[in-house]
């Protein structure tokens, strides 16, 4: 079976911390797959918030669109844990970038992942190219 790769970047620019809360615990008694990937949507909305922008709708008058999504787990977690989330922004292009996770509890890895995000202009309906002031706040 061909496994899932990432190449995390180098340098991450931003760093929050989640506790695992009982509701992301799975029948198997460890931190649920997908709650990984809400835990990944929340350090990217702290990370726009960091930025001073109200959330992902919110960015000069555009908002974001998740194209993708790459997980990678590597240990477990479990209620109570506290899960540090590094983000690193790379590929940036006219209309989109990806976000790169690494997910740290303690000493012990828990997942690389990335998320192909691209602008897009909700009023519209139609993807849009990022707007300058973000794009200099990412480019840092």
């Amino acid at each position: 079976m061909a496994r899932v790769k990432i190449e995390l970047p180098d340098r991450f620019i931003f760093k929050t911390s989640i506790l695992v809360r009982i509701s992301d615990i799975n029948y198997g008694g460890h931190l649920g797959n997908d709650r990984i990937l809400a835990m990944m949507q929340e350090a990217r909305y702290q990370f726009f918030n960091s930025l001073g922008y109200k959330d992902e709708k919110s960015i000069e008058g555009m908002g974001t669109i998740q194209a993708d999504a790459a997980v990678v787990y590597k240990g477990e977690a479990f209620h109570g844990d506290q899960i540090d989330i590094q983000l690193a922004i790379d590929n940036i292009t006219r209309k989109s970038f990806d976000v790169y996770y690494h997910l740290w509890c303690g000493e012990k890895e828990i997942a690389q992942a990335k998320t192909g995000i691209v602008m897009f202009d909700y009023d519209q309906s139609k993807v849009c190219n990022i707007p300058e002031g973000f794009l200099a706040k990412i480019q840092n």
